[in-house]
């Protein structure tokens, strides 16, 4: 401060012919000494000033100050009504942005609301979602963590806990902080602190050797030489925060080197500085103070000790920050003072529109200038405030990094400029920054990891949205992206695959002709309508044999012409479904089997008819011959052919795609269409079977050697049995095996009619073929003689 003022003093441009005096205040960081200061400064109470040639009135028209956001704001509450100017390097606390609750106050450090955003803002780019929080136990800190908290909330991050260092100490507080940091699962730390409040906290942390925390700093202690020490590094490794910008002050050091007691002894600011430095004593006794207060023996100060050959913070000016703002500060104060000096009437304060005289102005006039002023310093720096009293929110980030020394480097990684606007306001070179423990890789704080593709993200209640559990997808259900929130249907036709990350079309099945199944029904059908073919063509060959033309021929060739039929349908139900293969399968089936129930009754009735003739004075034969024989036969299939026409038109059987039996796979079926009209053909086929089967019964018992009617009792008695056990089945199989089933009963209820019918015929014809002749046939039983005797 005295440097600037000193330097604008000698300055032909800036205040031409006029001096600036100061007046200085320990306020000890405290409360009540800063207002007492700026009480005495403003009131004109003065007991130390430095520079005795002002002129003017020995009250201060502008403070510069406080450092501490709490102290400035008990300042402003108490002089702003007298609209007191304050121009502070340090008070960041965004609170004092509230222009009406603090309308004379101004700084050259920026709100810490921008902090707040920008370290918001590291949060999110590095990838941490969950993240520890510090506040030291004042308004900058307080508010800081709060702003802070309640921006990276906006961006999806949980703050896992809260801490609050006490402005008195405490070790148990101390210990108790501590405790949360190593219990917590957050490796990512936070502190708004400034380094008072912020070293026994880091002591704490450095004694108990919590390692692997990236520490995340903000400017009040980020270059604190307090805190960056070698023996800090062990737990402080890595380090990154923001830093206000950095300038070098040409002329500084050499003016700080100046000093010397002997040249100013009245000084008890050097003198103290130069007994610290060169750990000598400049009064009579052999004892000064060292650097933590403790008295150490040292001998007398001779004074031909130079600075400039020892190291200290007080000549180090390479990282000139909060120094930096102090002389921006005080140039800023210079120029409102030369606007002020320079104001032509009618251009001068809104209150009357004068001009002040610069060595009898009151406060609220000067306060007119600052807020319009605007310059650019040597640096190539502009200054000006915005309607807030605000300076343009500009942040260096740094890393710390280990010297060969072990001592501490700062290095700049980046920079945070809230005025290129969201999205390009930070700039980071990831390169050069080295994390905790001297790390190249982003090191990760997540309160659960990731949950991968094929999961979603579910809270549990209670938990911050940061801690979730990874569910799998549900069934039919997909997420393609990490920390998906919900899952997304597949289509109809699609299903999830294994890592249910992606929706792929699914399995069509139906029954193929390349499946085991389909080639094995396949083969039982080949062998049956195989099998008909070799019965009708023993038959034919022997068809002048008694056995042959004593059980209709004709209807015996009919029935397996029919027979054919049914063993050949069950080959429509095997493929992939088409419109033509549903309506034919079905209808075909049918028929088929109804022409073959028809000639079963037919023949049934032949027999009854047969006996009945043999009676005496009956001519029921001449009345059921071939011709009638077959009529009947052709009626009742064309029966089952009309209900069948009437089912195409109505409503026919087509190939439908079925999603409701599995979800992992489409069938491919026929649909009936019309269910009514499916079971009026079962029925009907039903209806012939019943009176074929009770026909038959009442004709087993009848006397030739060779009754055909117990053969059919025995096959339509495995073809209901096979129908009905086929109901429940055919309900009860989903998909494919539906078809199968349906087949199966076809091909088991056709096998039952030939092996009845036929085989007992075949028998004779080829293996005893001395029983297939007309006096075998024709013998009757005792029985029979005697019911005709009667």
């Amino acid at each position: 401060m005295i440097f600037a003022i000193q330097e604008i003093n000698k300055d032909k441009i800036l205040l031409p012919d006029i001096k600036l005096g100061y007046q200085i205040y320990d306020t000890c960081a405290t409360h009540t000494q800063s207002l007492r200061s700026a009480l005495a400064s403003t009131s004109g109470e003065t007991k130390e000033i430095f520079n005795h040639d002002c002129e003017g009135t020995s009250s201060v028209p502008v403070i510069v100050g406080d450092s501490g956001s709490t102290q400035s704001m008990i300042i402003q509450r108490t002089l702003g009504p007298f609209r007191i100017p304050m121009v502070s390097y340090f008070a960041s606390c965004a609170c004092l942005s509230h222009r009406n609750k603090f309308p004379a106050f101004f700084r050259t450090m920026p709100s810490d609301a921008y902090q707040a955003q920008g370290v918001a803002r590291l949060v999110q780019r590095f990838g941490w979602t969950w993240v520890g929080s510090v506040a030291g136990d004042d308004d900058y800190g307080r508010n800081g963590i709060q702003a802070f908290s309640d921006e990276v909330r906006k961006l999806g991050v949980c703050v896992a806990f809260t801490e609050v260092i006490p402005k008195v100490y405490s070790r148990r507080k101390i210990l108790q902080i501590t405790e949360t940091i190593k219990a917590s699962t957050a490796r990512v730390i936070v502190m708004f602190a400034i380094e008072g409040d912020a070293y026994p906290l880091i002591s704490e942390v450095v004694k108990q050797n919590i390692s692997g925390r990236q520490w995340i700093a903000s400017e009040a202690w980020v270059t604190s030489a307090l805190i960056a020490t070698r023996e800090n590094l062990l737990s402080l490794s890595g380090t990154i925060g923001f830093a206000i910008h950095r300038a070098e002050i040409p002329g500084l050091r050499n003016f700080l080197l100046q000093a010397h007691p002997f040249k100013t002894p009245n000084n008890t600011f050097v003198k103290e500085l130069w007994e610290a430095i060169f750990q000598c004593s400049l009064g009579t006794s052999g004892t000064i103070k060292g650097n933590n207060a403790s008295e150490v023996t040292s001998t007398q100060c001779t004074g031909s000790e130079d600075l400039n050959h020892a190291y200290s913070i007080y000549s180090d000016v390479s990282e000139l920050r909060v120094s930096y703002n102090v002389y921006k500060a005080i140039y800023t104060i210079a120029h409102a003072l030369h606007n002020l000096n320079s104001c032509k009437n009618g251009t001068g304060s809104p209150l009357n529109n004068t001009c002040a005289n610069i060595f009898n102005f009151k406060p609220w006039q000067l306060l007119h200038y600052l807020k319009d002023v605007r310059y650019t310093t040597k640096f190539g720096e502009e200054i000006y405030f915005d309607e807030n009293g605000d300076p343009l929110a500009s942040y260096d980030i740094i890393n710390w990094h280990r010297k060969a020394d072990g001592s501490v480097k700062y290095v700049q990684v980046g920079r945070f400029d809230a005025a290129l606007g969201l999205g390009y306001d930070l700039l980071i070179n990831e390169e050069n920054i080295i994390w905790h423990n001297n790390q190249i890789t982003v090191p990760r704080s997540v309160c659960t990891e990731s949950c991968p593709s094929g999961t979603r993200k579910a809270v549990t209640k209670g938990q911050p949205v940061c801690c979730s559990d990874c569910l799998p997808c549900p069934d039919g259900e997909i997420s393609n992206d990490t920390d998906s929130l919900n899952c997304i249907p597949c289509a109809l036709e699609d299903w999830p695959n294994l890592q249910r990350n992606e929706c792929i079309p699914k399995e069509i099945e139906f029954l193929s002709f390349e499946d085991a199944m389909g080639i094995t029904l396949t083969t039982v059908s080949l062998l049956g309508t195989a099998s008909t073919v070799a019965v009708a063509g023993v038959l034919w060959y022997y068809r002048k044999t008694p056995i042959v033309r004593a059980n209709n021929s004709e209807l015996s060739f009919l029935l397996l012409f029919s027979l054919t039929l049914c063993f050949l349908c069950s080959l429509t139900f095997i493929g992939q479904p088409s419109v033509w293969s549903c309506m034919l399968s079905h209808t075909l089936f049918g028929v088929s089997f109804v022409l073959c129930i028809s000639c079963v009754l037919a023949k049934t009735l032949v027999v009854l008819v047969a006996f009945k003739a043999t009676l005496p004075s009956n001519n029921m034969m001449k009345w059921f011959g071939t011709l009638q024989q077959i009529l009947s036969v052709l009626i009742c299939t064309v029966v089952q052919v009309v209900i069948c026409i009437v089912w195409l038109l109505v409503s026919s059987p087509s190939p439908v795609k079925q999603t409701k039996y599995y979800n992992e796979k489409i069938i491919f079926e026929c649909d009936l269409g019309s269910v009514t009209a499916f079971c009026c053909v079962l029925c009907y086929i039903g209806f012939l079977s019943c009176m074929s089967f009770v026909l038959a019964f009442l004709a087993r018992k009848l006397p030739d050697n060779f009754n055909e009617a117990k053969f059919i009792t025995f096959s339509m008695l495995i073809f209901c049995a096979v129908w009905l056990t086929f109901i429940p089945a055919y309900v009860s199989s989903p998909g494919k095996y539906t078809v199968a089933v349906e087949i199966f009963a076809i091909l088991a209820s056709s096998f039952g009619l030939l092996i009845c019918i036929f085989a007992p015929k075949c028998y004779i014809i080829l293996l005893q073929p001395e029983k297939n002749n007309k006096k075998h046939l024709m013998n009757k039983t005792s029985q029979h003689k005697s019911y005709q005797q009667s």
